[in-house]
């Protein structure tokens, strides 16, 4: 069934008070992906599962959301699923979606965790409530404060030579950003190798991070990290295990380099405690930790009082969180280091595409259209399911 079977005037309900749930439709999603992508706590390749919802209303208005759990990261799909069927259905159906702060309460106080089924449910609901008004989900969030956000680009294709001609591709396209995976490999010297050829090949104007995804030993960290302070990186991103705050801060002490926490900061909570222990000079935030836009604010709201900047992460999701994403980073100001949304693009196979990130010059546009802005095509999320559910 294409999407547009469920579009409705934008704007038209804008004087409504309520708004009621009245189904869902759950898909699970399997991509095939184009390389194998590898970070320090695991890989994954072949094929990456997702789950996409489509909330619909007895006022003829659908909103769509996608939770993308990893189960190295925060959990499995399986989880995800009978969290959204079982459990928040069941909370959501026949509620006023215009609701939205009490819903997300009574989601939080029915299952711990499950941040990704929260995010899907949440992002949902905004892009219901913006066809509704007629409105962008960034000008919901408070206005946007940029047009464009700066496109960074993972290499974590374990054939290195492959990801320099990618690289490179992308350098004509107008990428600058490039953002290199640690932690992987078998020993610190070949990490060093891998970093000093991606800089020595690509040009003297690209702007190089890495990213160890917990994948360094505290033992030894130091003088490892300094090693690779001389390939003038941005920032070293999440050197050590999420738990390991005092590590981390450390870090943040001993080295000039930029330290940016990512699975240590997962929630409001976890930030505040982050600055309060200065685990990191910057943070990243993704909507799928953080279970959706309002707590994503919230933690670059913490963040940004102890001028700690912020930066748009990534899990595995494909166009509609990845844009939710976009818009969260339009409308919020200390989210300033830029993004990485590139799955669809450059690691999904492009007839696997329900919508596009619309990636222009190496930079994210955001959506202006109402809500998300996106058009759903439900035959590709037909043909790209292994399991579907309508409740």
């Amino acid at each position: 069934m294409n999407s547009l079977a469920h579009a409705n005037p934008v704007g038209s309900l804008l004087a409504s008070e309520t708004i009621n749930a009245t189904k869902m439709t759950l898909w699970l999603i399997e991509n095939k992906l184009a390389m194998k992508r590898s970070q320090g706590i695991g890989s994954i390749e072949n094929t990456n599962k997702r789950i996409v919802i489509r909330i619909d209303t007895d006022a003829g208005i659908s909103g769509y959301g996608e939770a993308a759990p990893w189960p190295v990261f925060s959990g499995t799909t399986e989880n995800t699923w009978n969290t959204l069927s079982n459990y928040f259905w069941p909370l959501l159906k026949g509620q006023n979606v215009f609701d939205i702060p009490k819903t997300i309460k009574r989601l939080k106080q029915t299952v711990v965790g499950n941040s990704e089924a929260r995010a899907a449910i949440e992002m949902a609901l905004y892009d219901i409530v913006g066809k509704a008004s007629g409105l962008p989900i960034y000008q919901l969030l408070g206005g946007k404060v940029r047009d464009s956000i700066p496109f960074s680009f993972s290499l974590a294709n374990p054939d290195l030579e492959a990801d320099l001609r990618l690289a490179k591709s992308m350098y004509e396209e107008g990428s600058r950003i490039f953002k290199i995976k640690t932690g992987f490999v078998p020993d610190h010297r070949d990490d060093v190798k891998r970093v000093a050829k991606i800089r020595s090949t690509l040009p003297d104007d690209v702007d190089l991070r890495i990213d160890y995804n917990q994948g360094l030993q505290a033992f030894g960290a130091v003088a490892k990290l300094k090693e690779m302070e001389q390939f003038g990186l941005t920032f070293i991103e999440q050197p050590l295990k999420a738990t390991d705050l005092e590590g981390m801060a450390e870090l943040t002490r001993r080295i000039d380099t930029p330290i940016l926490a990512d699975e240590s900061v997962f929630d409001p909570y976890a930030a505040m405690t982050g600055v309060q222990k200065r685990i990191g000079d910057a943070f990243s935030i993704k909507i799928m930790k953080s279970g959706g836009f309002v707590d994503a604010q919230k933690i670059a709201a913490i963040a940004e009082i102890a001028n700690i900047p912020c930066y748009g992460g990534t899990l595995f999701e494909g166009a509609i969180a990845l844009n939710a994403g976009a818009h969260l980073i339009a409308a919020t100001e200390n989210i300033s280091l830029g993004c990485e949304f590139y799955m669809p693009k450059y690691v999904f196979s492009p007839e696997e595409l329900e919508a596009e990130v619309n990636i222009v010059n190496g930079t994210v546009i955001p959506p202006s259209g109402a809500g998300l802005g996106l058009a759903i095509d439900e035959d590709v999320l037909g043909r790209t399911a292994v399991n579907t559910m309508s409740l």
